[in-house]
């Protein structure tokens, strides 16, 4: 079954590798940096937000990339038929496939610290792409010890929200490091859905994952408190009077969050029915984020 579907791999299953919906995860820290630098300085530099832009999804991609390639020498992808290793067989083509994109991105990144003559946004996100190859890279694989949500957290939150906010204003300020929470637990969620659905797999490769300690009753019961958590934060900081009252849009998407916890606490011992979750997750995480940073335009 596996040969047949690595040799004749079908739309489907090249749509499942590329992750298109997965993208969002690199553009919404941008968007919610800029959205706060223009609701305090009513700048917008269209160049920058546009590199920065597309330097993240091409950063992302790398590390999407990368991940399939170090999953393949730990044997933990090989019932993933999606993976890019197993699509194309190839493993080195892959890997310089990935890191094309990373540099291409860094470049990008260059740029915009050329422009202003300023290194400070290019050392975030050298940080930010250390942290994402600590994740899965040897000989770090912290991924392995459960710790990828802590990074991502931390990659596509704190560091990513302000190193957008910082590319518009070249400053710092508290309301995008108070922003840059509420995206960071919203990327984490998607990766603690995925894996719900592959538990079996992370145990027969060592792999230690939030899952595998919790146990997936556990598990679903702490993604419906870390789910629920970015509501009434922002409704905390609006009441601080760090964010607009406009940023309360963001609960325009506790319709789709509903509906994570629900599929999740329902299903979260079947694999077959729970791996979809974190597409749901994505949907959580883009019109959150979205709306959030909206409240900042308006």
């Amino acid at each position: 079954m596996t040969t047949k579907l690595i040799s004749y791999p079908n739309k489907k299953l090249w749509m499942a590798a590329i992750k298109p919906p997965m993208y969002s995860v690199a553009i919404m820290p941008i968007w919610v940096g800029t959205a706060v630098a223009f609701a305090e300085t009513k700048i917008f530099h269209g160049v920058v937000f546009s590199t920065f832009l597309a330097s993240a999804i091409l950063i992302l991609a790398w590390e999407n990339i990368s991940n399939d390639v170090f999953d393949s020498e730990t044997g933990i992808d090989k019932n993933k038929h999606h993976s890019l290793v197993n699509l194309t067989a190839n493993k080195a083509l892959i890997f310089w496939l990935g890191n094309s994109c990373l540099g291409l991105g860094l470049l990008g990144i260059l740029g915009i610290a050329w422009w202003q003559q300023d290194l400070t946004v290019i050392g975030i996100i050298l940080l930010c792409c250390a942290l994402g190859y600590m994740y899965q890279g040897p000989p770090f694989r912290l991924g392995y010890q459960g710790l990828g949500e802590i990074l991502c957290f931390f990659a596509f939150g704190p560091l990513a929200v302000t190193a957008a906010y910082y590319s518009q204003t070249q400053s710092w300020n508290m309301t995008s490091l108070a922003a840059s929470v509420l995206v960071g637990i919203a990327t984490s969620l998607i990766l603690f859905c995925s894996h719900f659905h592959q538990v079996k797999d992370d145990i027969a490769a060592g792999k230690r994952s939030p899952i595998v300690r919790l146990g997936t009753a556990r598990g679903a019961k702490v993604l419906t408190w870390f789910t629920a958590s970015i509501y009434p934060l922002s409704l905390v900081f609006v009441l601080l009077g760090m964010f607009p009252v406009w940023t309360l849009l963001s609960w325009l998407s506790l319709p789709f969050a509903l509906k994570l916890c629900k599929h999740v606490l329902q299903n979260h011992n079947q694999p077959e029915k729970v791996s979809n979750c974190k597409f749901i997750a994505v949907a959580v995480h883009f019109w959150s984020c979205l709306l959030f940073g909206l409240g900042f335009m308006l």
